[in-house]
């Protein structure tokens, strides 16, 4: 950078809003002049443009006394930075504000008397925000040390006579600027930006981003090397960080990726200051005037040379979609062309458009609050067409949102697009129009509104994340989710570092308390936390507010290691905000066949994930195997199946002499069982494990379909607490330990099984029998040890040698393990790479 050329600050509002603020940009204005030629350009200070249009307004309404009240309160914001700066001369510069602001109050008089706020008069309203903020500058550099003065921006820049977005005149703008330097000398000039003048001299208003573009003629008028916009954040973002936490400042990027990020309305960019600046080739930098040690993002010809760059992700929301269809397509009908003309000729802006490859179709986004405008401008075109019925009648959807992808590297590799719709289709999200332009910089798409949070965090996470971030909400913390816990403290750097997949606990909740953090929640003591929590309100209702904090953070899952019963609608709310679900939980799937079926439609239908491999056994691939078969077309004749770790593991003490209630307790105590084990030892367990699988093959059965003989019929004196119920148990022991010597005479095993036989449909012999069976030597069965489980297929395929998943079928942490691979899957899935 040559040490002679100028370079251009530029200060919004919030920079010069606050006395801290204030006497920062001041510093930073006395640093950076001392280095070589420096312009300052600077916005009203804080809310005061939106202050002066309710003071226009109130005029305008005949309220004067109202419109002058609000006078007072810019004038009062001016007074209080200025005092807080320079306290010696606060009277001086107190007073200077009321003379600046006197013919303010003068032309909002005249407007009261008129009732009527022309475009010239509002643009004159508008330009004493700027001139308050240029002036005191000036004078508060002055007083630092900083020789500063304030230099009119209506002496520099000419416009045409189009109030409220006037057009430039570049060449007579430059030659002013040009030769107000030598005026200049080595003063630091002080403009005030968004305003101008015609060549008359009456004020004019540039737009929006009007102080950005000021900056941006200036630059270019005296040939400046940079443009520094210093504001309140630290550069351009990834993508918004309101909507995606882990949204980060993007060091460099290209005047190309400037302007299509501009061009789809990221609020710091406008395409008017891009394009003096790439006619120029002078560089953006972005910077926080509080930070002002943070490099911030560097826009310019060059741009980041990292293969890996990140990605940008712009939305623009409150938005509508008006759909154009024809009918009968003839070459005359130029529909795109027509159509853009008559949304011009209306003043709507139109920030995409989205035709089909033979013009038969057009999709147009517009501002939501111009929708109805557009419609009927459109209408209007297209009279004759639609009294024909050559055209569809117009149809309107709103509110959406516009996605858009930017980064100068899609055009340099293959399958972008692919990823970027793969993405929203993972999660659900339904793309309703998508346009590419031919710089292949950038990719658009519209999304409903209520979508825009998850597609926003979904594509940023799918472009710019070495690891796909996954939110947990974990209902349960006995000894299923106890155990989940302590794997994922155990295995939560490894899966970061090894898999790309970062897990984070940002809800707990069990029957009486709840503890919620979009953060994360620290796992480390996590129980301890919990149970500090104040009680809430019991029940799985209480827990559906939160989902809706849920489902804006990073692919959000329940985890479900409750055995409670009436979790099913929550399930339901869960799937209608877009939130996957992994539980170990049988009941649900044990429902009225109705119910259990519109709970799976409703995953299906907002295109979520709803894994429960955990609920027939344990960790064992059962469920998936089953699936696998189905899917590939095979038959299945009958399953045959050990499904309860706990009572297998009954089975093989009794079978070792151990008497029933001491095996039944010691099965309790491994926490192989449930918490209370007649859920185990009644058979109600194995009968709903052998249902979902019955089930899996399609079968509309419930749980009276099932032929239940109880491991364990109930003792009449069980009373109502497990322990009361563990030892009736007593009563048993020598009934059960006759059973194992009955079979041991005839070379058998006692086992208790679940049998599907789905040939029997349709017959009076029961599909689903579940019951105590002495089983031969050699069968499958006999040799099970421990709580080990199987389940063996007969299938057409499979019908000499059947397929057998064997392994441990219970206990909190090989459920834990497979409830936790569950969760992996969900995440592997979304991943896509």
């Amino acid at each position: 950078m040559s040490s002679n050329s100028f370079r251009v600050m530029k200060f919004g509002g919030s920079s010069v809003g606050s006395p801290r603020r204030l006497r920062q940009v001041i510093e930073l204005i006395g640093k950076h002049s001392r280095t070589g030629p420096l312009a300052v350009v600077v916005s009203a200070m804080g809310d005061t443009t939106d202050w002066l249009l309710e003071a226009a307004d109130l005029a305008t309404r005949g309220e004067l006394e109202g419109s002058l009240t609000v006078v007072a309160r810019i004038a009062h914001l001016a007074k209080t930075n200025a005092a807080a700066l320079h306290p010696a001369q606060s009277t001086t510069l107190a007073a200077r504000v009321d003379q600046l602001l006197a013919p303010l109050q003068q032309l909002l008089q005249g407007i009261s008397l008129t009732r009527e706020c022309s475009p010239p008069s509002k643009d004159k309203v508008l330009s004493f925000g700027e001139l308050i903020s240029a002036t005191l500058l000036a004078e508060l550099l002055r007083a630092a040390g900083t020789e500063a003065h304030f230099r009119d921006a209506r002496l520099l820049l000419v416009t045409d006579d189009t109030f409220g977005t006037a057009r430039v005149d570049v060449a007579r703008t430059r030659e002013r600027l040009q030769s107000a330097t030598a005026e200049w000398g080595t003063t630091v000039p002080v403009i005030p930006g968004f305003i101008a003048a015609t060549l008359d001299g009456r004020t004019t208003t540039l737009g929006r981003n009007g102080s950005d573009y000021t900056a941006a003629l200036v630059a270019q008028g005296l040939g400046a090397s940079e443009v520094t916009v210093w504001t309140d954040v630290l550069g351009l973002h990834t993508a918004d960080p309101d909507l995606v936490s882990d949204a980060y400042p993007v060091a460099h990027l290209t005047h190309g990726e400037g302007l299509e990020l501009a061009a789809v309305g990221v609020r710091m960019l406008h395409p008017r200051t891009m394009i003096p600046l790439i006619e120029a080739g002078i560089s953006l930098r972005i910077r926080n005037t509080m930070h002002p040690d943070h490099p911030g993002t560097l826009i310019d010809a060059i741009g980041s040379r990292d293969g890996q760059r990140p990605t940008c992700i712009a939305t623009r929301e409150d938005l509508a979609l008006l759909g154009i269809e024809v009918r009968k397509l003839s070459d005359q009908f130029q529909l795109g062309e027509r159509a853009l003309s008559a949304l011009r000729a209306a003043r709507v802006t139109v920030w995409m458009t989205a035709q089909s490859a033979n013009g038969q179709s057009i999709a147009l986004v517009v501002p939501r609050p111009d929708a109805q405008r557009a419609r009927n401008a459109l209408e209007a075109e297209l009279a004759q067409e639609l009294a024909r019925r050559e055209v569809e009648p117009l149809g309107v959807r709103e509110p959406v949102t516009l996605v858009t992808l930017v980064a100068e590297a899609m055009g340099h590799g293959v399958n972008v697009a692919g990823r970027f719709f793969s993405a929203l289709g993972a999660v659900g999200v339904g793309v309703r129009a998508s346009a590419q332009g031919a710089s292949s910089r950038s990719i658009s798409c519209v999304v409903d509104a209520e979508d825009t949070a998850i597609a926003v965090r979904t594509t940023h996470a799918a472009f710019n994340l070495a690891h796909q971030q996954v939110s947990l909400f974990l209902l349960g913390k006995g000894t299923v989710g106890g155990q989940l816990l302590a794997q994922l403290r155990a295995q939560q750097e490894q899966l970061r570092q090894r898999h790309g997949i970062a897990l984070r606990v940002v809800g707990i909740a069990d029957s009486r308390h709840t503890l919620f953090d979009p953060a994360g929640l620290a796992l480390d003591g996590i129980e301890e936390q919990l149970a500090r929590v104040v009680r809430g309100e019991p029940g799985t209702r209480a827990l559906a507010p939160l989902l809706d904090e849920l489902r804006r953070l990073p692919v959000p899952i329940l985890v479900d290691c409750t055995a409670d019963g009436d979790v099913a609608s929550l399930y339901t709310e869960a799937f209608r905000r877009s939130i996957h679900v992994v539980a170990a939980n049988k009941k649900p799937l044990a429902l009225p066949w109705n119910e259990r079926e519109a709970l799976l439609a409703e995953a299906r239908r907002h295109h979520v994930a709803y894994h429960y491999e955990t609920t027939v056994a344990s960790s064992l691939p059962v469920i998936d195997t089953l699936a696998n078969l189905v899917r590939t077309g095979d038959t299945v004749r009958l399953i045959t199946a050990s499904l309860s770790g706990s009572v297998g593991f009954i089975c093989n003490e009794l079978t070792a002499g151990v008497p029933l209630s001491t095996a039944v307790r010691t099965a309790r105590e491994r926490g192989f069982t449930e918490s209370d084990p007649r859920e185990d030892l009644s058979g109600a367990d194995v009968a709903r494990k052998a249902l979902i699988l019955a089930r899996e093959l399609g079968l509309s059965l419930s749980l009276s379909d099932v032929a239940l003989e109880p491991f364990v019929p109930e003792p009449s004196d069980a009373g109502d607490s497990p322990e009361s119920y563990l030892r009736s148990l007593r009563a048993l022991d020598a009934e059960y330990t006759q059973k194992v010597e009955r079979c041991r005479q005839s070379g058998t095993v006692l086992r208790y099984l679940a049998r599907i036989d789905p040939t029997r449909l349709g017959t009076d012999a029961p599909v689903i029998r579940v019951g105590l069976t002495a089983v031969e030597a050699g069968q499958p069965a006999a040799d099970l040890r421990g709580s080990e489980s199987f389940v063996s297929f007969t299938t057409m395929r499979h019908s000499e040698f059947p397929l057998t998943v064997r392994g441990a079928g219970a206990g909190g942490a090989v459920t834990a393990s497979g409830v936790l691979a569950d969760i992996l899957r969900v995440s592997q899935t979304l991943r896509g790479r």
